[in-house]
């Protein structure tokens, strides 16, 4: 017995547990241990009640498609959906270096296991192995401005909020989750008080890679940038170096995404919602001019660079006016009104603040309180002086998410990701004031207070007992009772069994169709496949005479009436006598021939027959 104790002893040594201290004072060690632990609690949290392999965003299924596609031989600079639209197909905005990653993963996993088992190990591994840029870029933020407790604070923040979050879960392969690593990772580097010129050159590749891979960080990424020229007008010879590194990076690695990504025949062309000529030529321009300025006018009076900074300003804004007008506006704001009524105000993640307050009141908590909280310390701090520059980064940074998440409730995810940083100052300090004084029982309420705040999954839990007393006691944690989806893929079993055509479906469906079967379909919800989401709605609408005409006229083969659809109601209730209304009667015009159907299968599908034939 006097053995194992000392063998004990031996193990536990002073020795050994400052050796772990020191480990777990380092960045990466502490990265990984966070990572491992975040990664296990996502599996045992969602795996269990898992029922497909392919995230539940139809952007998931959309992006397993068009991986399908590149796979099979299409074309890296081909980006056209030709299953889904009118006419040839719809042209996707998203990017391949997205698709790339994914693709290589399936085909590696291709070597040990069946297709469809390696498509559901690199669905799985891609958005998990994620978490590790992620963490890795909090972790160094937070301790870039709190040393090794406000590392790990940073890093327990991130992963309390990755946890409840869809952005990271098995088979979420759409752009958020590649987004929200690189949001990270550019407040980490303009956190570096040093100035290294590699921390600014890694931040410029980072913002230009949130560009290339989709436009909804592009005003965030612009207020780095502008981060990047005011510290330089004010700092001067100091951040020249710094400045000059994020200028140049962003310029060339804007030029080789956008040379790498867009196929030569769009080089001309002007979109607004992915990398074209307009976000490129602002980038560049940008990262160009402050590259210049940077080498020339440095030593110069602050004046001096305050006036150079006001001359690259106008020179971008003339650019942006002369070549991209368009894109100073919402791109979805020239949507067909039928579309942004029974599509886009029935997107939970395209609602602002206030619809939501509207439609979900006590949801706000969740998306948009440790923003406020977090945005009330910063303005504290600045008040009484205190790291001003840390501060002044992160409340501008923070303002510009927090407007956006706003109005999209999809930005909150970054502006919660941005409030850790200040939240994790504040609450280094409560928990030294605490620990001056062990017997001040409101420094230690006040310490544990500010660290409840701070994570949004207590908001979110505070809501939803909220929303529970206002509903009678109900429980909105209770799962609803499963129904049969009209996108499973043994609801749409049916059209494997024939040839492949046109199907006209709702919107949400047609993803899965694309998915699970060879057919092509009319609708799917995408702002560029307008055309075809309006002509499955008018043919909804179309009393059954002129219904025929839509089916005829765009060579429709097969039609899949899913009455539970909440866009086919929507479409029922707007004209009773419309085609989808008289099949939720039960009234089947002549021309739509009943095809099989699954026994509870919530989808009926009809073949079309010309009137005639």
């Amino acid at each position: 017995m006097t053995n194992v104790a000392q063998m004990v002893d031996v193990s536990t040594s002073p020795s050994s547990i400052a050796k772990l201290r020191a480990l777990m004072s380092e960045l990466w060690p502490s990265v990984l241990l966070y990572s491992a632990l975040l990664v296990a609690a996502i599996l045992a949290l969602k795996l269990p009640g898992a029922t497909d392999y392919v995230g539940a965003d139809n952007d998931d299924g959309m992006r397993l498609v068009e991986v399908r596609d590149f796979l099979n031989g299409q074309g890296w600079f081909d980006l056209m959906q030709y299953r889904m639209g009118l006419g040839e197909g719809s042209l996707m905005h998203w990017s391949r270096l997205i698709d790339l990653p994914i693709a290589t993963l399936i085909r590696f996993f291709d070597f040990f296991l069946p297709q469809e088992r390696a498509e559901a190990l690199a669905l799985a591994v891609w958005p998990l192995s994620l978490t590790v840029p992620s963490l890795w870029a909090m972790g160094l933020a937070g301790r870039r401005v709190g040393g090794a407790f406000g590392m790990h604070v940073a890093l327990g923040l991130t992963a309390f909020l990755l946890i409840p979050s869809n952005r990271f879960l098995p088979g979420a392969i759409d752009h958020h989750n590649v987004q929200f690593a690189l949001v990270a990772i550019m407040t980490a580097m303009l956190l570096d008080e040093d100035h290294r010129p590699l921390s600014y050159a890694v931040a410029g590749l980072a913002a230009a890679t949130a560009i290339a891979i989709g436009v909804e960080t592009t005003p965030f990424v612009a207020a780095v940038c502008i981060v990047v020229a005011v510290s330089w007008v004010w700092e001067g010879e100091p951040f020249a170096r710094a400045a000059k590194a994020f200028g140049l990076a962003l310029a060339l690695s804007i030029s080789l995404f956008f040379f790498g990504t867009v196929p030569p025949r769009l080089y001309s062309t002007v979109t607004c919602d992915n990398l074209s000529l307009g976000y490129y030529s602002l980038a560049a321009l940008g990262g160009g001019l402050l590259l210049f300025a940077a080498t020339f006018a440095s030593r110069g009076s602050r004046l001096l660079r305050f006036v150079a900074l006001g001359g690259i300003g106008a020179l971008v804004l003339a650019a942006a006016v002369t070549i991209a007008p368009q894109c100073l506006h919402n791109p979805l704001a020239d949507l067909d009104p039928l579309l942004a009524k029974l599509w886009l105000d029935g997107v939970q993640e395209a609602q602002s603040i206030l619809a939501l307050n509207r439609q979900d009141p006590f949801t706000l908590g969740f998306y948009y309180a440790t923003g406020v909280f977090a945005l009330a310390t910063c303005v504290f701090r600045l008040v009484y002086g205190d790291r001003v520059r840390v501060h002044l980064v992160l409340l501008f940074l923070l303002t510009v998410s927090w407007a956006i998440a706003a109005f999209q409730v999809r930005g909150t995810m970054f502006s919660n990701l941005l409030a850790i940083l200040p939240l994790t100052l504040l609450i280094i300090d409560m928990r030294r004031i605490s620990a001056s004084d062990s017997d001040d029982v409101a420094a230690a309420f006040c310490y544990l207070s500010t660290v409840i705040m701070s994570v949004a999954t207590v908001w979110g839990l505070a809501g939803g007992l909220m929303g529970m007393q206002v509903e009678n006691g109900e429980s909105i944690l209770q799962a609803a009772p499963a129904k049969p989806s009209c996108s499973s893929k043994s609801s749409l079993a049916p059209l494997s069994d024939g040839p492949a055509g046109l199907v006209v479906a709702p919107s949400d469906v047609g993803v899965s169709i694309l998915r699970f079967t060879e057919n092509r379909i009319l609708a799917a919800p995408y702002h560029r496949n307008q055309g075809g989401m309006l002509t499955e709605m008018h043919i909804g609408l179309a009393e059954p005479q002129e219904a025929e005409a839509f089916l005829k006229g765009n060579g429709v083969t097969v039609l899949a009436f899913c009455a539970d659809n909440p866009q086919t109601r929507e479409l029922a209730k707007m004209k009773p006598d419309g085609l989808y209304a008289q099949l939720a009667k039960g009234v089947v015009p002549a021309y739509l021939k009943p095809m099989p159907t699954p026994e509870g299968a919530p989808v009926r599908f009809f073949r079309y027959v010309p009137t005639g034939s």
